[in-house]
């Protein structure tokens, strides 16, 4: 299947069913043939239960499968790597980029079921004891057959393709029944809580419109619809912007939360990958590089961080909401992290510890040097 820029995808099946695609670079040297999935796997784990916290009306997956997943294995028992005879992990032939269903899901198999959510009313509703099936699709994103990195390790060539790849899973993931909302992620480092070194990322399809959006709508019901121009004529009038392109620009927030964050905004309104041009995502594809690896140059040793694209949800706020990446770091000096305690995990009220026009003019340094 050809997508854009001369890009590629595979579709496969796995052993116990679940999907898998390969996606090519445009200069890739692998052929178009791919190795069938002969493992012997156990059947899936049944779909995971949401339940309703009534003081808050989030709802909260209890996912016990997720107990069974990998934890930090060694280079030959890596379950992102190729198969090889002494190592059957979850992708069988040599790869690019690679996306397939987790098997230990937050969200999914299921798409229907009886007591899935009927809706967002029927979710915002508030009552004791009331639980849904979360039905959705969790996915994994393997950046590279590489054990060990990250997006910023990446060549030019291979950040573009992993970026097709998150347009062209949004636009399907956008179109099951159920889901509400995809959300690309990459975690990385240790002291984030990865727990495989492989240079990978994460796509959630949840089938309720996240709280942290929420907050976002409630924002935007009282700003008014123009509330991302707004951020982004202000933020580039300022002195925490880092990096401009024809078609994005980042900068450190002014209401910054985190020691490190900094957000991206494309300069039109785009509501999710989908939706962008071929020009968006190839300048995309090298400021967003760049932008990594000044943040990996602020130390010596690489930066923990969540890569978070935010995408406006499915149904809902589509002309309002812009395609945002927000990332965050914990690191607040080369050997020290923000941890959150009291006043942060418990209420919500967060302390900055580093003015924003402080850590952007750090990561503007460290961008001069890479």
């Amino acid at each position: 299947m050809e997508l854009t820029s001369g890009i590629t995808a595979h579709r496969s099946t796995m052993a116990d069913g679940r999907e898998l695609i390969y996606y090519d670079d445009a200069d890739t040297t692998l052929g178009s043939e791919r190795a069938a999935d002969a493992r012997d796997l156990p059947p899936r784990p049944p779909t995971a239960s949401m339940r309703q916290d009534v003081l808050t009306g989030e709802w909260i997956s209890v996912a016990a499968a997720r107990q069974n997943r990998a934890f930090l294995p060694p280079a030959e028992l890596d379950p992102l790597s190729p198969q090889t005879p002494t190592n059957p992990s979850e992708v069988p032939s040599l790869y690019d980029v690679v996306v397939f269903e987790n098997r230990s899901p937050s969200f999914g198999p299921l798409l229907e079921d009886e007591n899935a959510p009927r809706g967002l009313a029927d979710l915002a509703e508030i009552g004791f004891g009331r639980t849904r099936t979360s039905v959705g699709r969790c996915e994994v994103v393997c950046f590279s057959p590489e054990h060990e990195g990250s997006f910023s390790g990446l060549s030019r060539a291979r950040a573009r393709t992993v970026i097709e790849a998150w347009a062209h899973r949004t636009a399907e993931l956008s179109a099951l029944p159920g889901v509400e909302q995809v959300f690309p992620f990459e975690n990385r480092g240790q002291d984030i809580g990865v727990t495989l070194h492989h240079p990978h990322g994460q796509i959630y399809s949840y089938p309720y419109v996240t709280p942290r959006t929420g907050r976002l709508i409630q924002s935007i019901e009282t700003y008014g619809p123009g509330l991302f121009e707004g951020i982004l004529e202000t933020e580039l009038a300022s002195d925490r912007v880092l990096l401009r392109g024809e078609h994005w620009s980042a900068f450190v927030p002014f209401a910054a939360r985190w020691p490190i964050e900094v957000h991206m905004l494309p300069h039109r309104h785009v509501p999710d990958f989908a939706e962008t041009t071929v020009e968006e995502r190839d300048e995309l594809s090298h400021l967003y590089l760049r932008l990594l690896k000044g943040i990996d140059a602020l130390y010596p040793t690489p930066t923990p961080y969540i890569a978070a694209w935010h995408q406006a949800p499915v149904h809902t706020h589509r002309d309002e909401i812009r395609l945002m990446l927000q990332l965050t770091s914990p690191r607040r000096a080369e050997s020290k992290l923000k941890y959150l305690a009291g006043s942060e995990a418990a209420m919500g009220a967060w302390i900055g510890d580093v003015p924003p026009e402080t850590s952007a003019a750090m990561i503007r340094e460290a961008l001069e040097r890479v």
